[in-house]
């Protein structure tokens, strides 16, 4: 597998991820990891863009059960978002990166409107860009947002940082046999049913042949081995 290597990407972080050993909130010597291993690849002169999830804090999707109609779960979503990308950009400027938040919902206080040109002269510039607010619209996943975002931004490839090695073939949480998947296409991620993104996301990349990589962000090597080793690391989607 010959080294890789991209001048933009797009990182989508798992909301969960921030969470680190808890159930809930935001672990903030974990965000400072995060910070540096995304500091490490940015100082290689790699444009970079991120999305969060906010896995951690609030899922809109299951909100219903809890007696929250669907649409205000999705907004608070996505606010729950803004706040994972702020712990983040702090981190970031401890580490002296120049971070800005650029958010689909108004919430000046804390994050500049998206405006897609504007988010390219950032990247332009060396700065890092993290999108929040989702795609400002309910029904949407943050991993759509993220699809969306990349498109947008001409980002070369998806970086689904998640707690897994790859995509398997079932869950191996619950299946120790579970097999691991070195690379996929598209049309195998829909007819398998793998649930790796929304089928919105995944039809998104297709149609725009962004490719998406899935990779364990807990092992602090990952990021940087799959950018810039010869190393297979996690799943590979095209």
């Amino acid at each position: 597998m010959p080294t890789l290597h991209y001048k933009r990407i797009l990182i989508k972080l798992s909301g969960e991820v921030f969470a680190g050993k808890n159930k809930f909130g935001i672990d903030y010597s974990v965000v400072l990891s995060l910070a540096k291993q995304i500091k490490e690849i940015h100082q290689k002169k790699i444009e970079i863009g991120i999305v969060i999830g906010a896995g951690n804090i609030f899922r809109g999707i299951s909100s219903k059960d809890k007696g929250v109609d669907r649409v205000s779960g999705d907004y608070i979503g996505m606010m729950a978002t803004i706040m994972n990308s702020v712990a983040l950009q702090n981190q970031l400027e401890k580490l002296d990166c120049d971070t800005r938040v650029m958010s689909a919902l108004s919430i000046r206080q804390l994050a500049e409107p998206y405006i897609r040109r504007k988010a390219s002269r950032h990247l332009e510039k060396g700065r890092i860009v993290i999108f929040a607010g989702g795609t400002g619209n309910p029904y949407f996943t943050t991993d759509t947002a993220a699809a969306l975002r990349a498109v947008e931004i001409e980002s070369e490839i998806i970086i689904k940082a998640t707690k897994v090695n790859g995509v398997y073939d079932s869950d191996p949480m619950k299946n120790k046999n579970a097999v691991k998947y070195d690379t996929l296409s598209y049309r195998q991620i829909i007819d398998k049913e793998l649930k790796v993104m929304d089928l919105t996301a995944i039809t998104l990349c297709k149609e725009n042949k962004l490719p998406i990589s899935v990779i364990n962000i807990n092992n602090k090597n990952n990021l940087k081995n799959f950018l810039f080793s010869s190393k297979i690391v996690g799943t590979i989607i095209k």
